[in-house]
């Protein structure tokens, strides 16, 4: 129960690695918020999964682009377990749709770097006045973002980009209150993600290319989202910490 006590916000905890990092923070003794936004059946059976475990949650809905959203999700936070947040993971992002340079417009642009990049500012903003030194946030970036995705990403690949270097400023600015801030950049992990936007020949290329010859699992991503939560990792702040099983190296 490396989390006793703690309050835990995931942005994004509905399913796949969301869901995954939710139930483990919960399992490890974190009261959880899990965020959603168009997965309510998701949030539902997340929270059924948390509960069978003995763990505590709730589901808040919420668009993470959103001021107005993103308070009311720290407000009931706050309602639920009290005044001190403890854990945020920025989970909330997606690639939205694959599209070459010559079909990108503003608004799409624009539109995937609020999904992952200005969710994960208004989050860290609006939670920061409620949390004590000893808290942590945890960002989630992307292989994408270390070496530019696969075709027709460039927008995601580029804002994923971005969450590294904000990343790193946060912890820069948040070190001396005791906070800190830390990424994680997932490769092929077994998730809807992958089963939308990459074909079953792409996915088994990468996994054979892979130095462990698989797939990563949502699991193990929570595993290291839990440790950089917890104090165990107390001297562990700015870092992005690459999960991939070995397929490129930072």
């Amino acid at each position: 129960m490396r989390l006793k006590n703690k309050v835990a916000i995931v942005t994004g905890g509905a399913r796949d690695i969301g869901r995954a990092v939710s139930v483990k923070l919960a399992a490890e003794g974190a009261k959880v918020v899990v965020n959603y936004f168009r997965q309510a059946n998701d949030a539902d059976e997340t929270l059924a999964q948390i509960k069978s475990n003995g763990g505590e949650a709730i589901a808040v809905y919420g668009d993470m682009t959103n001021t107005h959203d993103v308070a009311a999700l720290i407000d009931k936070a706050r309602e639920a377990f009290g005044d001190e947040i403890h854990i945020l993971v920025n989970v909330a992002g997606g690639l939205v749709a694959r599209k070459p340079t010559a079909e990108i417009d503003d608004d799409f642009w624009d539109f995937v770097f609020d999904l992952n990049v200005k969710s994960a500012f208004k989050s860290s903003k609006a939670v920061l006045p409620f949390m004590p030194a000893g808290s942590s946030i945890i960002n989630f970036s992307s292989l994408a973002g270390r070496d530019g995705g696969g075709p027709g990403a460039s927008v995601y690949a580029t804002a994923k980009g971005a969450l590294l270097t904000y990343t790193r400023a946060l912890a820069k600015e948040l070190g001396p209150k005791g906070i800190r801030v830390n990424g994680v950049a997932p490769g092929m992990i077994a998730t809807s993600f992958h089963d939308t936007f990459s074909k079953p020949e792409v996915r088994s290329n990468v996994a054979n290319a892979t130095p462990l010859r698989r797939e990563g699992k949502a699991s193990e991503v929570a595993d290291l989202v839990c440790y950089l939560a917890s104090d165990e990792s107390s001297f562990v702040t700015g870092t992005n910490i690459d999960i991939n099983g070995g397929l490129a190296f930072s």
